[in-house]
């Protein structure tokens, strides 16, 4: 598999000095306790690619290091595709910084927020997508804002070439389709599809229970035993509480989607062992009781024997309440053995939480750049791990993946991607409002009311 040319545009180190107070600024009002914050965007490609609002600590010298600085600012990153960066070849992206005096956000449609001045660094991003180059240090120190404001800008800038594989469904996942790798040129712009998977779903509603949790078809017995006791206790409250003459509810269970390779092989699958299920009183899943996914890899199980089974991550969603209908989730890596798979205790790591609109859907992802210890992704090592588009609830959801190469050592970790991919698809319509139908794709055995 041949990886498509990205790079990463980093900021860091971010602080804000304001100028001195030369007349009191109002009752209460002291520059030195101003909040700011500030938005990034590289404008020069099609979409424009921008940062949400990040908040700027305050330093006290302008001629020191951003470590004097009140906190620590959190990097931002700004990921550029193939396309963006055939269209930046020959010439430096922009990166725009707007800095503001004030709070982020709106009151009634109008900004809280003072635009102070801007600052713009120009990126080589041409020169970090070969290679060879490495890591391209565009700016670091500090920089006036604006003309007139006073105000100084430190900042550090750099780009860094972040080659990704890059996978499609070719339909949606509960229809069993091929899963393509696409491979973009960054300076010819072709575009290749090749098959390197093939996807396979299934619902059987009589799987997901205390005695018997979904699982890929067929698996060996033992692996089998090992994940029941690995998830024994699961969710088992939850089934206390479930009502099987709710018809409607028994259709968001056992639901599998296993991934094969081109040899036909199960190499890896995405496993539904908690139900969703409506909390008490209401038609959505609840936070405090949410669905939950086993993702498995395929080991070589006894010879003349199917696959070995092997759990390596979990995910759990649910409907969020809040300004916006949204899909909640958390995704957790499986690090060491657990109970059933062999000595010890197992734990998780958790690598991802957070939401997606329901509406629009959004983008689920992993990155390890702020927030995680280093060296605790799926294969070691920070930074992008993977993304994946998802579509919002009642719309065609083919979902492309991005997966970072340093993740990636043989097709089965890609696989690994792709369907807990497919997983995160599917929770968008396992969270459906229970007053709402599902697919009939998606009902397995059962008909729809």
């Amino acid at each position: 598999m041949e990886p498509s040319p990205f790079v990463r545009v980093t900021v860091e180190s971010l602080a804000v000095k304001l100028p001195a107070v030369t007349r009191p600024a109002g009752p209460g009002v002291h520059p030195s306790t101003t909040p700011c914050f500030c938005t990034l965007r590289i404008p020069d490609v099609v979409p424009s690619q921008t940062a949400a609002s990040v908040s700027l600590p305050l330093a006290d010298d302008p001629t020191a290091a951003a470590s004097s600085a009140s906190a620590p600012s959190t990097p931002v990153v700004i990921s550029l595709g193939p396309d963006a960066v055939r269209r930046l070849a020959g010439k430096p992206a922009g990166l725009v910084v707007t800095v503001y005096a004030g709070r982020s956000g709106s009151t009634c449609g109008v900004s809280a927020g003072r635009a102070m001045g801007r600052v713009r660094v120009g990126v080589d991003v041409e020169g970090a997508g070969k290679g060879g180059k490495g890591v391209v240090v565009a700016h670091s120190g500090w920089v006036p804002v604006g003309s007139g404001s006073g105000a100084m800008l430190h900042l550090v800038v750099r780009a860094e070439p972040d080659p990704r594989f890059v996978f499609q469904f070719g339909g949606e996942p509960e229809c069993s389709p091929v899963v393509y790798q696409v491979q973009r040129s960054g300076r010819g712009g072709g575009c290749v599809r090749q098959p390197v998977f093939s996807c396979r779903f299934s619902a059987d509603r009589r799987r997901c229970t205390t005695r018997s949790r979904s699982l890929p078809s067929d698996p060996d017995q033992s692996s089998a035993g090992k994940l029941r006791s690995w998830f024994g206790s699961f969710g088992r409250e939850r089934d206390r509480r479930y009502s099987s003459s709710q018809r409607r509810m028994e259709q968001r269970k056992g639901w599998t989607v296993t991934i094969h390779d081109l040899s036909g092989s199960p190499v890896a699958a995405a496993s539904m062992v908690t139900p969703f299920v409506p909390s008490r009183g209401s038609d959505r899943v609840s936070r405090a009781n949410p669905g939950a996914w086993l993702i498995l890899r395929a080991a070589a199980g006894p010879h003349g024997s199917g696959p070995n089974w092997e759990p390596w991550g979990r995910l759990e969603a649910w409907r969020d309440r809040g300004p916006v209908d949204a899909l909640g989730y958390r995704f957790d890596l499986l690090s060491g053995p657990g109970p059933g798979v062999g000595a010890g205790s197992g734990s998780a790591i958790r690598l991802a939480e957070s939401v997606l609109s329901v509406r629009r859907g959004g983008k689920f992802a992993i990155d390890l750049t702020e927030g995680h210890v280093a060296g605790s992704g799926p294969s070691g090592g920070g930074g992008f791990v993977m993304g994946c588009a998802i579509e919002g609830e009642g719309k065609v959801s083919r979902p492309t993946v991005e997966v970072g190469v340093s993740h990636v050592t043989c097709v089965a970790d890609a696989a690994l991607f792709v369907a807990l991919s497919a997983a995160v698809d599917l929770s968008m319509d396992a969270c459906k409002l229970f007053s709402r139908r599902l697919r009939k794709e998606l009902c397995g055995d059962q008909d729809q009311d």
